[in-house]
Formats: C-alpha cells, sequence, structure tokens
C-alpha cells in the first residue's frame, strides 16, 4: 500500500488498532476458560504472569519503534534485521498463519453464539456453520478489496461499539457481586477435580496469550503513524486499557456463580454467566455484543494478516506475487492467499473435537515464536548500545532487563502450552517454508545462509513428521 496515497493514522486511530485486535474473541471467552482451570486465586497470579510478561513486551515494541523507527514492517523485521533472512521469513509465516487460525476461531466462536438460538449451528463446526462462515469470509474479503481507509473507520466505529456491552457485563456484576461467594470459590470451590496451583496456572497460559494477542497492532501499522512516538504510546494505552477490562471479566463470575456453573458454560460463556445473572436478555445482550466484538476483530486481524504478508513480500522474505496491489491500494494477493487459508481451516473444523478451544491454543503457539524473536531482538539492541549514544543512554540497562523478562515468559509460555502445540506448529512451518524457497528462487539466491538456518529447518521438518506420526497413531488430537 503507497504511503503517499494514504491517509495518516491518528494517536486515537492506531489505539482503536490495539484495542479492536485484541478484544475479539477471547474476552467473551474467559469465564468457562478460566472456570475449568482454577479459581479466583490462581486466576489472580495467572494475569500477573501474563499481563506481566506482555506488559514487557509492549515495553519492547515501544522503545524499538522509537530506536529503530527504519523498521516498519512490524513485528517480522525485526527478526530478520537481528537474526537473518530465514529467521525472518519464519517470524512473518509464522505470525501470518497465527492470525489467519485467529480469524477462524472468530468465526467458530459466532457460530458456536447462534448455536444458542438456532441448533442447527451446534458448536460453530456443524456443516451448516461451516457453510455460512465461508460466505461471510468472502464478503468481508470484497469488502476490504474495496480500500484499506474505508475498512480501518469500520474497525474504529466496532471497536467502540464493541466495549458497551462488556463495561455493562462488568457494572452488572458488580451490583449482583456476593462476597461470600467469591471466598467459597477463592482456592479453587467445591465439585471440581484436585489439581496443584501450578497445574491450574499452566492450564490458563494459551488462553491468556490469545486475548494479548494484537498487542503490537500499532507496530504493524507504524509506517502509517503521524508520529512514531504515536506508535508506543497507542499501544501502552491499548495493553493497560485491555488488561483492566480481561481481569475484571475473568474475577467478577467467581461472585455470582459457583466455580462448576462457571466451568459448565457453553461458549460464549460470557453470555451463560449473565443470562444466569439478570435472566434470558442477558445472552441475547452479549451474544450480539460477541458477534459485533467478533466481526470487528476479524476486520482487524483481516487487514493485519494482508499486510504481513504483503511488507514480507516487498521486502523480498515471501514471493513477489504477493507484494502487488489493486487499484485501491490494497493487497490484493496476499488478501487472496489470506483468505483461502482460513477458508481451508474453518473447513477442518468439521473434524475438531472442540474447534474453538484447538483454534485459540494454536493460534497462541504460533504467535509466541516471533514475539520471542521480538524480545530477543530488544536484547540485542541493547547489548550492543544501538542508538543509545545519541537516545537517552542512560534507558539502557533498563531496556536489557525488560526485553530479558520478555524473552522469559515468551519462552515460559511455549513450555506451558505443551508439546502438542509445539508439534503442530511445526506442521505448519515446515511446508510454509516453501513459500521461502519460492522467493529465494525468484531473487537468484542461496537458499540458506547458515548452518543455523539449515538446523532451524531441519527441526521443523522433524516436528512436521513427528505431528504427522502423533495425528495418525492418534497420539495427538484435535
Amino acid at each position: 500500500m503507497s504511503t503517499e496515497a494514504t491517509q495518516k493514522f491518528s494517536l486515537l486511530t492506531l489505539s482503536g488498532m490495539v484495542v479492536g485486535s485484541m478484544v475479539g474473541a477471547g474476552i467473551f471467552s474467559l469465564p468457562r476458560t478460566f472456570g475449568l482451570a482454577t479459581g479466583p486465586f490462581g486466576a489472580v497470579i495467572a494475569w500477573c504472569i501474563a499481563g506481566g510478561g506482555m506488559y514487557m513486551l509492549a515495553r519492547v515494541f515501544q522503545s524499538l519503534a522509537e530506536r529503530k523507527p527504519d523498521l516498519d514492517a512490524g513485528v517480522f523485521a525485526y527478526a530478520k534485521e537481528g537474526f537473518g533472512d530465514y529467521p525472518g521469513f519464519l517470524s512473518a509465516f509464522g505470525y501470518w498463519i497465527g492470525s489467519c487460525i485467529g480469524n477462524v476461531s472468530y468465526w467458530v466462536l459466532i457460530k458456536s453464539t447462534l448455536g444458542g438460538f438456532f441448533p442447527v449451528f451446534g458448536d460453530g463446526n456443524t456443516i451448516v456453520a461451516i457453510l455460512v462462515a465461508s460466505v461471510g469470509i468472502w464478503l468481508f474479503h470484497f469488502t476490504i478489496l474495496r480500500g484499506i481507509q474505508q475498512a480501518a473507520f469500520i474497525n474504529t466505529v466496532v471497536t467502540v461499539a464493541k466495549i458497551v456491552p462488556i463495561l455493562a457485563f462488568i457494572i452488572i456484576l458488580f451490583f449482583f457481586f456476593k462476597l461470600d461467594l467469591f471466598r467459597a470459590n477463592f482456592w479453587g470451590g467445591e465439585g471440581m477435580p484436585e489439581a496443584s496451583l501450578l497445574r491450574q496456572i499452566q492450564a490458563t497460559m494459551l488462553a491468556t496469550v490469545f486475548v494479548f494477542i494484537g498487542i503490537e497492532g500499532a507496530s504493524n501499522y507504524s509506517r502509517y503513524a503521524r508520529t512514531r512516538a504515536d506508535v508506543g504510546k497507542a499501544t501502552i494505552m491499548g495493553f493497560v486499557g485491555v488488561s483492566a477490562l480481561m481481569v475484571l471479566v475473568t474475577l467478577l463470575p467467581y461472585a455470582v456463580l459457583t466455580r462448576p456453573e462457571i466451568a459448565g458454560m457453553s461458549q460464549p460463556s460470557m453470555a451463560g454467566v449473565l443470562s444466569a445473572v439478570v435472566g434470558p436478555w442477558g445472552a441475547v445482550f452479549i451474544s450480539i455484543g460477541v458477534i459485533v466484538s467478533v466481526l470487528g476483530a476479524y476486520l482487524a486481524w483481516s487487514l493485519v494478516c494482508a499486510e504481513v504478508l504483503y511488507v514480507a513480500a516487498r521486502t523480498n522474505d515471501m514471493p513477489r506475487l504477493f507484494g502487488t496491489e489493486n487499484q485501491n491500494k490494497v493487497p490484493a494477493a496476499a488478501l487472496w492467499l489470506t483468505n483461502i487459508v482460513v477458508q481451508l481451516f474453518v473447513i477442518s473444523t468439521y473434524w475438531s473435537q472442540d474447534a474453538f478451544a484447538l483454534m485459540l491454543n494454536l493460534t497462541s503457539a504460533m504467535s509466541l515464536i516471533p514475539y520471542f524473536l521480538v524480545a530477543a531482538f530488544g536484547i540485542l539492541i541493547a547489548r550492543r548500545a544501538e542508538s543509545y549514544d545519541v537516545i537517552r543512554p542512560q534507558e539502557r540497562k533498563r531496556d536489557l532487563t525488560i526485553a530479558s523478562i520478555a524473552a522469559i515468559y515468551t519462552i515460559f509460555m511455549i513450555v506451558a502450552g505443551g508439546m502438542k502445540f509445539v508439534l503442530l506448529s511445526a506442521l505448519l512451518y515446515a511446508p510454509g517454508t516453501l513459500l521461502y524457497f519460492w522467493a529465494r528462487r525468484e531473487q537468484g539466491k542461496q537458499i540458506f545462509n547458515t548452518t543455523v538456518d539449515w538446523v532451524i529447518f531441519a527441526a521443523a521438518v522433524i516436528g512436521c513428521v513427528a505431528a504427522i506420526a502423533g495425528l495418525s497413531t492418534g497420539y495427538l488430537t484435535i
């Protein structure tokens, strides 16, 4: 997309991109997700870990936006600059494919929401649900093809509209707050399987990553910002506001229902909680909010997916085809590939036991590797003291500490998510490397430049083979 032909985004618009990207399917599923895993005490610890780690990551994005203003392609540009072409490609591909899978989760949640009123949609992965979702995919596709500015305006409007039911949910639950019930649930409550505190917290980890995905929304569109400082401000503003909403949505249900009741809710569980408190209209109210919110998030992430693939192609990390634009300055080829992939994943949900949970966890797993590379690049910049001789040199040690904590957090999250999702990630990374081969051949370049590149590729292939073997034998399930 030509920057010259495109209006610059204000701080408010960039903040809206962060909020719009983060507030989607995940927040409406939090009560049941946490209710299945833990009580308020475990939830508080989980949010402290997740919020602390993601805050550090947000600070890394903020710092890099100022210290490396020339790297305006977002997440993957940092990986390429710091670690080479192939890691940069993997970061771009992982972020892109993870975002595609996240878009699939949105359609599953919309259809499972409708399933509460129309049984034909079931849990969001029936044949009818898949057909309706497919229609929606291509309606959005052709809307976006009409222009990026139109889509960004729609995103801003939807972002405001979807916050209203979430705030209403919080206010109503505050009004019905029962301290005795909250105390009874605090350490885990009764009627749920016994589990250690560590196990309880671990069970929430990928869910917390999922709801924080989008924190880099302003960074993805940094080249459209009026000033570079707005990118960092928008990132922190969006993070703080959305974090407060997510913690309240998680904890307040424990004060109106028992933990087994919360755990037994169908998704979106926010609707079930409000319905139990105020009656059936509560489910209708939240369900409308879910559909508006998720459609808005889907729009935002469709833009992100196309932008990542487009910019990667323009910087020779993806085949040139995906760096082309239509007459409306929209990366049409990138958008076509994105929605074809989304369509294929939507079809695949028919065979999934819990389609929403699978897509949520897999999205998180795919996003963690790009996030780790961003944190690692932050460490690299601070250790080399790049830019610190001219921009606030006293912040070097602080930034090194922040980036190190962010890197440790992402590694912890990858481990906590479990080997299943590491292998499923490899199942996507290995064949995805074919796009890298295609791009390198176009440029007449050697496929891999270093031994490290070969080692990474070999690890991806081994993981892919292991995943295929696990799925074929039933060791891994979807």
